[in-house]
């Protein structure tokens, strides 16, 4: 078994976390998760980074809180995928295979980062 230290995860945990965020805001932003470039609706994930932003702060990142955090991020892109996905935003471009994906893959990286989080708790 891999001897790990808690700073080691915690430190893993905040880059995954922060790559992921960066990576949400260019791909919403930049490429567009849902329909074509500029389509509106991709301004929802603006809540997952806001959450982040100001769950990460109100927290003080401290292991516990972070966890707890990117478990919320996690379920806010779940809620998002849903209404996504009921609404049938981003047709023709984006279908429900695409839009299943896109978002499972920040589902499981955020709740990744928040098992990591708890691992790394003190």
């Amino acid at each position: 078994m891999l001897n790990i230290s808690k700073k080691s995860l915690f430190i893993v945990a905040t880059t995954i976390s922060i790559v992921a965020m960066l990576l949400l805001v260019w791909m919403s932003l930049g490429v567009g998760l849902i329909g074509a470039d500029g389509d509106p609706a991709n301004l929802m994930y603006f809540a997952v980074i806001a959450v982040g932003l100001f769950g990460s702060f109100f927290v003080r990142f401290q292991s516990i809180g972070m966890a707890i955090t990117l478990t919320v991020m996690a379920l806010i892109q779940i809620v998002i995928t849903i209404i996504v996905l009921f609404y049938g935003l981003g047709l023709p471009w984006s279908g429900p295979l695409e839009i299943l994906l896109l978002n499972g893959f920040f589902i499981a990286v955020f709740a990744g980062a928040a098992w990591l989080y708890l691992q790394s708790q003190s």
